[in-house]
């Protein structure tokens, strides 16, 4: 039997994909869970009434037919979205990413079995809620580790008793983090077994989980289980660029909520106000491009706007996002301990700044705005008030702080950013913003050692850093 061994920290195991992100168990949720960092795709699989596996869930159609009463040519047509295994196992091969293999249907768990050999994917993990399904592949000779899925209120021993792992589906309970307990770990050990966890989701009980001796943990939101760390000795934050608008749709709920859940220490977000003087967080001066509305925001009241649909013109997944009011937007910050950069658009600096106050939320932002006399407004309301200026629009480093008592100076990747080396010990942060993907310029950035890194990408960015920080 090959074991992977336990990893220096929990497998991120994508639930059906990053299913918090487009459908389950399709290909496009197994590309956003690569995207986002998992290590294992959990995948579902049943076979069809002429033995090809297929990724799916539910054992019957909403029709109420049997999955595996039908072939795979009716199974395409009418899920034409309900990919073959070979077709997800491909694209991990190619992602490099491993499979969680859940098998719902006992027909397919040999053919996983071989089909996961053939491609030498790593890591690789193959379970069953039935006991049957593991006997079976049990003494088959699995080269992989079997898990037992534990459904809520069985015995995990008993149940997973032939498995290699037990793998608790305890979510569904206020604290399951409290059934953790020494007593299960240490007989799961003694019996040579390693223990995967629920998917999870809060970020409060994963922050409890995520700590304790296990395999891997899966989630619907694979960015949640191992948050992104700076390297220690160099600590810098990253702040997203109208959250992870890549992955979900820009400046709504669902792309600041993944950044955060992320690990990345700050939301970048836009701000308008409404014709009934309401704080909005959209880009455009107008509707069009990001909601199914038109004409401009400022002529338009909370209550219209939050009839829009501002998730469709991203993908259909997204369908009845609403434009979010800056108050979720700084409920999110509390719930995921964050902090933001908030654009002034064409909301004025005083309500802003009353409802960041009022959330005691005053240190964990900044500002800045194209409009200057929006800034000049905003430190004559607060002297503690962080505002940010660009180097581009001074003749002069000196010039950019003093304008406004700037607290954070935002360069490009240009000769310009060598002024970062003495903010360094300063009371002034500095800022380096770019929004491509190259790495040539990951590389370069990371060369000045700015505070922060403002980016379109941050994905990617935590990617290649990761991978420095492997290979040095």
């Amino acid at each position: 039997m090959t074991f992977p061994g336990i990893p220096p920290r929990p497998y991120s195991i994508a639930h059906r994909g990053a299913s918090a992100y487009a459908p389950a168990n399709t290909l496009a949720a197994f590309r956003k869970a690569a995207e986002l960092g998992a290590d294992m795709w959990e995948v579902d699989i049943r076979v069809s009434a002429d033995g090809v596996p297929i990724v799916h869930h539910d054992a019957a159609l909403a029709s109420g037919e049997a999955v595996n009463a039908l072939s795979r040519a009716a199974l395409r047509d009418i899920m034409p979205d309900c990919p073959d295994l070979s077709e997800v196992v491909a694209l991990a091969a190619k992602l490099g990413a491993g499979i969680y293999a859940d098998i719902k249907d006992a027909d397919a768990a040999l053919a996983t079995m071989h089909l996961l050999q053939e491609a030498e994917i790593s890591p690789v993990i193959i379970g069953a809620f039935r006991p049957e399904i593991v006997q079976t592949l049990k003494e088959a000779g699995s080269t992989y580790l079997v898990a037992g899925l534990v459904p809520l209120g069985a015995d995990p021993h008993l149940h997973a008793k032939d498995a290699d792992i037990i793998h608790l589906c305890w979510e569904r309970m206020p604290r399951p983090q409290d059934t953790l307990t020494r007593e299960l770990f240490g007989r799961a050990f003694r019996e040579g077994k390693e223990v995967v966890l629920w998917h999870e989701e809060d970020p409060e009980r994963m922050a409890a989980i995520r700590t304790k001796p296990v395999t891997g943990i899966c989630s619907d939101m694979p960015e949640l289980v191992n948050p992104f760390c700076a390297p220690s000795d160099y600590p810098f934050d990253i702040v997203c660029h109208r959250g992870a608008n890549l992955i979900a749709p820009e400046n709504t709920l669902p792309a600041l909520e993944c950044a955060l859940a992320a690990g990345f220490g700050f939301i970048e977000v836009d701000l308008h106000v409404t014709s009934d003087g309401e704080i909005v967080t959209i880009h455009d001066d107008f509707l069009d491009r990001t909601t199914n509305g038109s004409g401009p925001v400022t002529q338009h009241s909370l209550a219209e706007i939050r009839e829009l649909d501002a998730g469709g013109w991203f993908d259909p997944f997204f369908v009845g996002i609403k434009v979010p009011t800056l108050g979720e937007v700084l409920d999110l910050l509390k719930r995921y301990d964050g902090r933001a950069y908030l654009e002034f658009k064409s909301a004025p600096p005083k309500p802003v700044l009353e409802q960041v106050e009022r959330a005691g939320l005053l240190d964990r932002v900044f500002f800045w705005s194209f409009n200057r006399d929006f800034l000049v407004e905003l430190r004559r309301l607060s002297r503690d008030a962080r505002i940010m200026a660009r180097r581009q629009d001074y003749a002069s480093l000196e010039e950019t702080i003093s304008d406004f008592d700037a607290n954070i100076v935002e360069f490009i990747p240009t000769e310009e950013a060598l002024e970062i080396a003495p903010l360094r010990g300063s009371q002034v942060k500095s800022m380096l913003a770019y929004m491509g993907g190259d790495t040539a310029v990951f590389a370069q950035m990371l060369q000045v050692r700015p505070d922060l890194f403002n980016l379109n990408q941050p994905f990617a960015f935590s990617r290649f850093v990761d991978r420095g920080r492997r290979d040095g």
